[in-house]
């Protein structure tokens, strides 16, 4: 029944101003405002949608992954617009100087650095 459908998902921000100053100008993503919120455009034919709710609350978990190729090029360029990285101490290892976790060298996963959007929403850059 829905196997053609182009399905999309959504997330609510505090702020839509602040979401599409940082999706936009920070993340340099192509951003819509669909006048009930913004259509966010991912690789490919991906969008994902966000809307205002005034009673937002930030998912505790990563909402967004982007893959990168390079992940240290990808964490410079983001810490150079002003992104900061989180730390989190029950990770199954340490996460270097730049908030990156090695997963590939300890073989348990991709390498992987997490940072919020303005409303307080995880995201993540990862490389296999």
């Amino acid at each position: 029944m829905l196997q053609d459908s182009v399905a999309f998902s959504g997330f609510t921000v505090k702020s839509l101003d602040e979401a599409n100053d940082f999706y936009s100008n920070v993340l340099g993503l192509k951003v819509e405002d669909t006048g009930m919120g913004l259509r966010v455009h991912l690789g490919g034919s991906h969008q994902v949608f966000i809307y205002q709710k005034d009673t937002q609350v930030p998912a505790d978990y990563t909402i967004l992954n982007f893959p990168v190729d390079d992940i240290d090029a990808a964490v410079d360029a983001l810490d150079a617009k002003g992104v900061t990285f989180e730390r989190y101490a029950d990770l199954p290892g340490a996460q270097d100087e730049k908030g990156v976790l090695r997963g590939k060298q300890a073989g348990y996963g991709p390498d992987i650095a997490w940072f919020k959007d303005p409303s307080g929403n995880i995201l993540s850059v990862l490389s296999d």
